[in-house]
């Protein structure tokens, strides 16, 4: 599968953040460590069946375009975002918005991450 478009994250905790989108149903395809300090995630990579991949490493001052972490916001296309809400407060995320209909068509629910990122999960593809 080809990927068009990566999400990248900086995170507190890279390891937690591997995790959560394993929970997520996200698939490990590679994950870069510093060899100095195997803590430090230089690069992970997870693909979402749907399309679409995250990219994730560890927060660093020492970085030349640093991004705080916890402040993304993702939309993740699925079949079920009932089960997928409650897949994601299972593994640590908090509820913004329960699952409900959109006026536009579609189901979506709203989670925080344990990074504080929010991820919108729902069956709305797009007009």
């Amino acid at each position: 599968m080809d990927v068009g478009m990566w999400l990248s994250l900086t995170c507190e905790d890279a390891d937690a953040m591997m995790r959560w989108l394993t929970v997520l149903g996200f698939e490990e395809r590679a994950v870069f460590r510093e060899e100095r300090d195997p803590s430090f995630v230089q690069n992970a990579e997870y693909r979402w069946a749907k399309g679409g991949g995250v990219m994730i490493s560890t927060s660093a001052e020492r970085s030349a375009w640093p991004v705080r972490p916890g402040t993304a916001a993702v939309y993740l296309l699925c079949d079920d975002p009932d089960e997928l809400h409650a897949r994601a407060l299972a593994a640590g995320g908090t509820s913004l918005r329960e699952p409900d209909d959109q006026d536009y068509g579609g189901r979506v629910a709203v989670v925080r991450d344990p990074e504080g990122n929010l991820w919108s999960v729902g069956t709305y593809a797009g007009a």
